[in-house]
């Protein structure tokens, strides 16, 4: 990077990003390292950005513009004006002394003033790009336009228009400006070089070519239609005549006619086709009138007419095989030059006529009309120059704070060039709408993202269809489902009908994520006791059919009693199971009422453990949440991480709120009647306290009505080896002995 000039960066959405906010720094963009860079491309179309402008800068028309050719573009139009920052000025309309002193501004002057005179406007002296977009629809509509295509309307001339539309249909069309058919260069040398080839390859079909100059092509193809059946009859005959075992066979045996007879035959009879052509012997000659097969008779009588009668003479009634070779050989040649044919795209198309366009006039008259329309290329050109200045000056600015930086779409007003609009949905507005063009595809990269991505199908009355990605950055995902409804508008204002179709699930808050643990066990318990209730329907209902047989005499003494099970496992195991949730109870709540006035923190450290894990995962996922891979997956080639933390995802996605200054009256109606929850909290408070205060009272033995234990009074044990007399003499106890 040059040292010569100072950036200036910015350090938003997580990286830093060069800012392009003076003149000089236009002259220096090509200097800006790539790496430093936001992007390193985006897609020609789908941007709430002039596609028309895009494609201007898109000179290899590969529909993605990329670096090289924005600094291109930057440099032209710098070189173009007497002062860039007009660039940085968003407007549609140049002074004409705005134009700089070198050969391009002043082109880009004479140009401007040849479209204000041809609008009818010589005396302006600024153009604006209205005039430019007026312009370019008067060329495209004038005869000539220089896009090197001649419709039809270039001329007047019914025969010309005969002739061109005769290039069109053998060499196929192109689409003026005008968006009428025509013929451009390619279209017009290629005919002329193929009707001098056709031309040339029928001049060399000579007497030696054609046997039957009259009708060889007919004669021709009659052959060619009973050719292969001919020649397999013949190869039969001398197969018969090698031996004459084989005749049955292949005049095809009776068992092979059999199928026939108990089936309608077509009138073409194609049910035989496959048969011989005629019955085979040995040395037999092909009749050409009477016994040939049904199924080609129609083409043997073709053949006749066209073949062995102009060739062999009329009242033949049979061929022999060396007749046969010799009408062959006799079209060998025409053979050769059918295999041989050139200007095939003129095939079709009588001599004469192609003898006719042949004439240099109509090749002439066409090569002019060619080269007036081109002759209006560089005027066309410079049209189009004034046109892509115009559109610089309005929409540069926009595309370098989307495409050097992301200053748009971290800034407070407006929206990237990449949003589509604005979800509304389960009280929110989701500003990060993108259109995407396959859900599938681009969730596949989009996951990436760690973002909460819903994929939307969005329709309109008229018909109109389009799938959109909406990433929900605030509240939380508890109604967020596949099916649900919202409305989507887009940034032109139009409403569309949006439903869900496809979610990707992560975090959205730390709130979420604190309360989904207890989220988790209310659908559990939820789901346990409506799968007890599902399974007690059936027992319920068997009791009812059980009661009302009873209370039928008949059937009750019919029905035989069954014995109660009493499964003791069971039981013993439920005792077990109840004992050991008890004893876990009572050692938390002795835990928990053993911290005295610590309790509190202990009642946070219980939630915190809880609900910790998940905050804590849920806040290692929104730190990583990314724009990047969501742009990627529709064509971008993002460079930075663009960053969506916390702060900024409640800008992208506002959750439903009142307006300052409203009021709100809390009496509803048709609610449900108020649970004294707070009579309920304080009694639960005030018995809570008064447990903790038993139990730490106990635990020190200090309660008021505790009554006193008089201490044991020491009875004097004697010796072992005391006589016995002595032990009985010795002093009672102070008690009597009672204890």
């Amino acid at each position: 990077m040059s040292n010569q000039h100072r950036w200036k960066f910015s350090r938003i959405g997580g990286f830093d990003q060069a800012l392009i906010t003076s003149p000089e720094d236009l002259l220096n963009l090509e200097q800006l390292d790539q790496k430093l860079w936001a992007a390193l491309s985006c897609p020609v179309k789908g941007l709430q950005l002039d596609e028309a402008m895009l494609a201007a800068i898109d000179v290899d028309g590969d529909g993605r513009v990329r670096v090289p050719e924005i600094v291109a573009a930057v440099k032209w139009a710098c070189s173009a004006l007497k002062d860039p920052s007009l660039l940085l000025a968003s407007a549609d309309s140049l002074n004409l002394s705005d134009f700089s002193d070198t050969d391009l501004g002043q082109k880009l002057v004479t140009s401007s003033k040849e479209m204000l005179t041809a609008l009818g406007k010589p005396e302006q002296t600024s153009v604006t790009l209205q005039d430019a977009q007026n312009q370019e629809a008067i060329v495209a509509n004038t005869r000539f336009n220089g896009d090197g295509v001649v419709p039809l309307a270039a001329t007047d001339d019914e025969q010309l228009q005969a002739l061109l539309k005769l290039i069109m249909k053998t060499q196929g069309e192109s689409i003026d400006l005008s968006g009428k058919p025509g013929i451009n260069q390619d279209a017009l040398a290629g005919f002329f070089n193929a009707l001098r080839e056709r031309l040339s390859w029928l001049d060399e079909a000579g007497p030696k070519v054609k046997p039957l100059s009259d009708n060889c092509e007919g004669a021709y193809k009659a052959l060619l239609a009973v050719q292969g059946k001919i020649d397999d009859f013949f190869s039969r005959v001398r197969l018969v005549a090698f031996d004459g075992r084989s005749q049955e066979q292949l005049n095809k045996p009776v068992s092979s006619l059999e199928s026939l007879g108990s089936s309608d035959l077509s009138s073409a009879c194609d049910e035989v086709k496959h048969f011989p052509l005629a019955l085979v012997a040995a040395d037999a000659q092909l009749p050409l009138q009477a016994g040939i097969n049904p199924a080609w008779q129609v083409a043997m009588v073709d053949f006749v007419s066209q073949v062995v009668e102009p060739l062999l003479g009329k009242g033949l009634t049979h061929l022999d095989f060396t007749q046969w070779q010799t009408l062959k050989a006799a079209f060998n040649a025409y053979q050769q030059w059918q295999a041989a044919e050139r200007g095939a795209s003129l095939k079709g198309i009588c001599a004469d006529e192609l003898r006719g366009w042949a004439e240099p006039k109509w090749q002439a008259a066409l090569e002019d009309l060619m080269q007036q329309d081109l002759a209006m290329a560089p005027a066309v050109k410079a049209f189009a120059e004034v046109k892509k200045i115009l559109l610089l000056r309005l929409h540069l600015k926009k595309l370098l704070n989307n495409f050097v930086n992301f200053t748009e779409f971290y800034g407070s007003v407006g929206q990237a060039v990449f949003q589509a609009g604005t979800l509304y949905l389960d009280g929110r507005a989701c500003e990060l709408c993108i259109r995407v063009d396959d859900a599938a595809k681009h969730a596949a990269l989009a996951g990436l993202s760690k973002c909460f991505l819903a994929y939307c199908e969005c329709t309109r009355s008229d018909g109109a269809k389009m799938t959109i990605v909406a990433a929900f950055t605030a509240g939380d995902a508890d109604y967020l489902l596949v099916g649900r409804n919202g409305v989507f508008y887009d940034r032109q204002g139009r409403d569309w009908d949006a439903t869900i179709t496809k979610l990707i699930e992560n975090p959205i808050s730390i709130s979420q994520a604190f309360f989904a643990p207890y989220k988790r066990l209310i659908r559990f318990v939820e789901e346990q006791a409506a799968k007890t209730a599902t399974a007690a329907d059936p027992s319920g209902a068997a009791l009812l059919d059980k009661a009302s047989v009873l209370a039928d005499p008949k059937a009750a003494a019919a029905a035989v009693p069954e014995k109660s099970k009493f499964d003791l496992g069971m039981i013993a195991a439920l005792g077990v199971a109840v004992g050991g949730i008890s004893t876990a109870l009572g050692l938390l709540m002795q835990a928990f009422f053993g911290l005295g006035w610590l309790m509190p923190l202990g009642l946070v450290g219980l939630l915190l453990a809880v609900s910790g894990p998940s905050m804590f995962i849920a806040w290692l996922k929104l730190r990583q949440r990314n724009l990047g891979p969501v742009l990627d997956a529709t064509g971008w080639a993002v460079n930075g991480h663009v960053k969506i933390n916390i702060p900024f995802g409640g800008k992208l996605t506002q959750q439903a709120k009142l307006p300052a200054g409203a009021s709100r009256s809390l009496v509803d109606p048709y609610g449900e009647k108020a649970t004294p929850w707070g009579r309920y909290l304080t009694i639960a408070l005030l018995i809570l306290v008064l447990v903790g205060l038993g139990f730490y009272r106990v635990k020190q033995q200090q309660w008021p009505w505790h009554l006193a234990v008089k201490p044991p009074v020491p009875v004097a044990v004697p010796p072992a080896d005391t006589p016995a007399a002595e032990k009985l003499s010795a002093p009672a106890p102070v008690d009597g002995g009672k204890k």
